[in-house]
């Protein structure tokens, strides 16, 4: 699996050099894949799999980053070269310039999106499916794996993040579409849980 994924990460970065120079793309997306895992696949619960995620979602997320638009969390590198100083999404953002930004995600959306393996609570995720598909399927279709909308990948993401994130839109530290807002008000704390654990559950 990780040759494979290996394998993909060497060919995007062959197309990414249409943005930018292979070896500064290659750089930074060492960098990326020192917390988001290799390839930008995940071992870590508070940290995203970005690899397969929409062009667009990695574009506005980094711009986001730049504006301190976002929490900005430190990153641990925990899959790269632990001798690196602790940085902040923000701190990393802050160096990309637009041609780097439309490169990294246009090689990241490139590659496939792997659903973590993780466990959950059965009785939760079903409530949790019941919730998702009245107020989130529209925009987040397929259980929140399909690329072609444009939107969050939350199927098989990893708990840790997914409670963090919501978290983050409900006490308004992170903006959010407005139908989104109103569908998350919507909801009690028990019914976040739920749909945590039904993501979850989409393995």
């Amino acid at each position: 699996m990780k040759r494979l994924i290996f394998s993909a990460a060497a060919a995007v970065l062959a197309l990414a050099a249409n943005f930018a120079g292979a070896a500064d793309v290659e750089s930074v997306m060492a960098d990326c894949n020192g917390c988001h895992g290799p390839g930008g696949v995940s071992a870590s619960t508070d940290v995203p799999t970005i690899a397969g995620f929409p062009e667009f979602v990695n574009v506005d997320a980094l711009y986001a980053y730049q504006e301190d638009a976002r929490p900005c969390a430190k990153s641990k590198y925990r899959h790269g070269d632990t001798s690196k100083p602790a940085a902040t999404m923000c701190e990393i953002a802050a160096k990309l310039s637009e041609d780097d930004i439309d490169a990294i995600a246009a090689a990241y959306a490139a590659l496939d999106y792997v659903k973590a393996k993780q466990p959950f609570d059965a009785a939760l995720a079903t409530a949790g499916k019941a919730l998702h598909d009245e107020h989130c399927d529209k925009c987040h279709s397929d259980g929140g794996t399909n690329p072609d909308d444009e939107a969050g990948m939350m199927g098989g993401q990893m708990m840790g993040y997914l409670e963090t994130t919501m978290a983050q839109f409900i006490d308004g530290s992170r903006d959010q579409p407005k139908k989104m807002k109103e569908n998350l008000d919507g909801l009690s704390a028990d019914d976040v849980k739920a749909l945590v654990h039904y993501y979850v559950s989409v393995q």
